[in-house]
């Protein structure tokens, strides 16, 4: 029964986000719901984004594709998900570290993409006269690709080492999807390099969109306390809103998964977080980005329009 990498476990158990039988049906529609929500969501700002030519600035560029990493993500959690509610979830070996790898992919493209987000916020406020030429087409898709290979390094590094363990007899995994740490609990062989990799890799992840945030947002405060008329003052604090609340959502839900930073914390309780980042996030961004955004507002009055008059 030993795979390639000799290991002794072929599948895996995934025991889902409670085990009490009265909550499993109401929370199976209710994530149900979400994911529907999250999809539908997504892609109909991405469809948005696409039709419209006025939405096609560094801005809804940069919204483009944190869209699309949150569709993807949806797509990679979400459903495994939904399986553990209504029946045993049984996970292939080779399922559950291609699992792995596009989360850990996606989630570290979300904390680029975000970082990029901000940046694209400070030239547009603290450097107006400038952004045109500072974030052109060729700066913003090397933006992107920096966050996609970033994505990728991650995720390889990961999977990799993961692939290297040996797993016995014990294959039940206590969460929902396939997440490095309970996967490190099952292991029955030396995980220190996989722990260092982690310290590493989780470390400049999560510095470098940190302090870049952090700058960012300082030096925008600064420039918005500065603007003496109160409109334009409403209007500077309007346009980063909703990303400084999608930031939060998903840097202080990620922290508060793996950096446990409550003594004592289980990973039952790092499970419940870690649900508000991969599974709350996608569904609720396009939402905070739409709801008071006029751009998108006058977009989908035109395609509405459009469709009417082609109906």
């Amino acid at each position: 029964m030993a795979s390639g990498n000799d290991s002794s476990a072929t599948e895996f158990v995934l025991l889902g986000l409670t085990q009490q039988p009265e909550l499993q049906l109401p929370l199976f529609f209710l994530f149900l719901g979400i994911y529907v929500m999250a999809v539908v969501g997504n892609l109909g700002l991405i469809v948005l984004i696409v039709l419209n030519s006025h939405l096609h600035t560094p801005m809804y560029y940069f919204l483009f594709n944190l869209s699309f990493v949150d569709l993807c993500y949806s797509c990679v959690i979400t459903p495994r998900m939904l399986i553990s509610f209504v029946k045993e979830n049984i996970i292939p070996y080779p399922e559950c570290m291609t699992q792995l790898f596009f989360f850990c992919f996606f989630v570290v493209d979300e904390c680029y993409i975000l970082t990029c987000m901000a940046y694209d916020r400070y030239v547009a406020i603290c450097k107006p006269l400038l952004y045109k030429v500072t974030m052109s087409p060729q700066i913003c898709l090397v933006l992107t690709v920096w966050a996609y290979a970033m994505g990728f390094v991650g995720a390889v590094s990961h999977t990799t080492c993961m692939l290297r363990l040996t797993f016995c007899d014990d294959n039940i995994i206590n969460h929902y999807m396939c997440d490095i740490a309970p996967l490190l609990q099952l292991s029955c062989t030396s995980t220190y390099i996989n722990e260092l990799v982690i310290f590493v890799v989780v470390g400049i992840n999560t510095a470098v969109p940190c302090i870049t945030l952090f700058v960012s947002y300082s030096w925008i405060l600064c420039s918005i306390l500065h603007i003496r008329s109160s409109n334009a003052r409403s209007k500077a604090f309007s346009t980063c809103s909703s990303h400084i609340i999608t930031v939060c959502l998903f840097f202080v839900s990620e922290s508060l998964t793996y950096f446990k930073p409550f003594p004592g914390e289980s990973l039952a309780q790092g499970k419940v977080f870690s649900i508000f980042y991969t599974v709350v996030g996608p569904m609720m961004n396009p939402f905070i980005y739409s709801l008071r955004n006029k751009d998108v507002h006058v977009a989908l009055n035109k395609t509405f329009k459009k469709k009417m008059v082609f109906s």
